[in-house]
């Protein structure tokens, strides 16, 4: 009797630690969606689906596609879309890489309040980010050396960023990597000479001001017209067709509730 009884306690253990993975949703990457989007997406979330509890971690879109890739999350952030070799290292190891468009953004360029420069062409942009032009007078504002704030390689919207505004070309030499759009927006807002770019949900972040690109500014409207240059869809990966608490929370971010916040909190809906 006492051997059957060990053997129904450790058999409820097991009941109750799957029970309680089960109610836990691990999702890793971009800082663009970690850093205010998914978590006030998880809290309304979780207000509907009592007991379940969210691990988040916004470390920049490569590391939550390496998640799916390594099965250390059920969602991967990013802000950006799957590389082929990223794609080709997931079949390599059975996965099998699921994008599901969750919002639209504008990558907004900021400069410092001060700055006297009204707004910025295109190339200008191209010329500032790559280190062709590196004083505030040769684009029309006073006299300054500028400095360039950019993100990390990790994070999605740095490639995205090279690839709309850069034509793939390489950052300045002496610019400066942010872990996430709020360190960047911080260190422009504090130096007059700064200039970086940050998701639309960033853009009213104190002492910074966003730049008309070729007489565009990011909103929801040139961005669902294309007429901002600098616009993309984020996207939440998973391995195939999500299942289980996965696709409640994937189901739940692009239906009418969850799109509501997506407003709320600065990006664009799908829909």
């Amino acid at each position: 009797m006492k051997i059957k009884h060990i053997a129904l306690s450790l058999a409820l253990m097991a009941t109750g630690i799957a029970s309680a993975n089960a109610d836990r949703l691990v999702i890793k990457g971009s800082d663009t969606l970690g850093a205010k989007l998914v978590p006030q997406l998880a809290e309304q979330f979780k207000a509907q689906h009592p007991g379940t509890t969210f691990d988040i971690a916004a470390e920049g879109s490569t590391t939550g596609i390496a998640a799916i890739i390594d099965g250390t999350a059920q969602i991967g952030m990013s802000s950006r879309r799957a590389k082929t070799s990223e794609v080709g290292a997931a079949a390599a190891k059975g996965k099998h890489m699921k994008p599901t468009i969750v919002a639209f953004d504008g990558i907004g360029v900021i400069v410092n309040s001060a700055n006297p420069i009204k707004g910025l062409t295109k190339k200008q942009v191209e010329q500032i980010f790559t280190g062709d032009v590196t004083d505030w007078s040769a684009v029309g504002g006073s006299g300054g050396k500028i400095s360039v704030y950019t993100r990390n390689t990790s994070s999605g919207t740095y490639s995205d960023f090279k690839e709309l505004a850069m034509k793939k070309r390489d950052y300045a030499g002496g610019s400066q990597k942010m872990a996430g759009n709020e360190q960047i927006a911080a260190e422009v807002g504090k130096n007059p000479n700064g200039v970086g770019y940050v998701g639309m949900a960033y853009l009213k972040a104190g002492g910074t001001k966003a730049m008309p690109i070729d007489g565009a500014l990011p909103s929801t409207k040139s961005v669902q017209a294309h007429s901002y240059p600098y616009w993309r869809p984020t996207f939440y990966y998973t391995n195939g067709d999500p299942s289980g608490l996965a696709k409640d929370f994937v189901d739940f971010t692009v239906g009418s509730g969850g799109q509501k916040i997506v407003a709320q909190v600065g990006f664009v809906p799908i829909k």
